[in-house]
């Protein structure tokens, strides 16, 4: 059974049943990072001070947690206001993140290649987003294997620089694949609020979140999604339940 939880019927329209392109995160819906984020974050609040312990650190690491799938830099600016620290701290994440990829230490969520792979196969186009940078994408890519995977792969930089909750990066996929005659044959697929914020924002036609990563079922509904899967393995299967 793919569909584990939906919110209250009403609240969004059935979804269109052409979907043709499939806009999907990384971290935590199709990578398993195993905590990757907070480790990296201990480095990046070590930089500016804010050692691991202390009350100050909770604080931030609480909001880290609260705002996965936003935009980095964005979380960084939040944290530490002006924006020469915000950008000395995003550069201590990315280093961090990066050195972690390169010991090893990510993963394909199970069954996500395939996933796309029976996504392509049905005829939708794919593409993977991230609120990580360009960088520290293209050293995820890299250690799994992916750089072919699909044909466009976006992070904020590549939409004017937002990220999530913002619908910029979906939209940025719709018009740069031209795969979809309109947003409504868009489906976006996260495993965090902002990524179901994101897809809504952007008018896609289905929006899913999935429970491999950061926020549960309940968060994900509260977000708006149209559906809560175990995992972005289920999504061919719902997504051909759709046609």
């Amino acid at each position: 059974m793919t569909t584990l939880t939906t919110p209250a019927p009403g609240i969004r329209p059935a979804p269109a049943p052409d979907i043709r392109l499939v806009v999907l995160d990384m971290a935590g819906t199709t990578v398993a990072d195993g905590g990757l984020v907070e480790r990296a974050f201990d480095s990046a609040a070590r930089a500016l001070g804010v050692e691991p312990g202390s009350p100050e650190h909770a604080e931030k690491l609480a909001h880290v947690r609260a705002t996965m799938g936003e935009s980095k830099i964005s979380v960084f600016r939040h944290l530490f206001g002006d924006e020469e620290r915000a950008h000395r701290a995003n550069t201590a994440f990315e280093e961090a993140y990066g050195a972690l990829v390169a010991d090893g230490l990510v993963a394909p969520v199970p069954g996500a290649h395939e996933a796309v792979e029976e996504l392509v196969a049905d005829g939708r186009t794919v593409v993977l987003t991230t609120g990580f940078a360009r960088v520290t994408q293209d050293a995820l890519l890299a250690a799994l294997g992916w750089r072919d995977l699909v044909p466009v792969t976006l992070c904020p930089a590549d939409a004017g620089g937002r990220g999530r909750p913002y619908p910029d990066m979906v939209l940025e996929a719709f018009l740069r694949t031209k795969a979809a005659d309109a947003t409504a044959q868009v489906a976006v697929v996260g495993d965090t609020s902002y990524d179901v914020l994101s897809g809504l924002r952007a008018g896609a036609g289905l929006v899913a979140g999935v429970r491999t990563g950061a926020h549960d079922a309940r968060t994900l509904c509260a977000a708006g999604a149209d559906h809560v899967l175990d995992s972005v393995a289920d999504l061919p299967a719902l997504l051909r339940g759709a046609d």
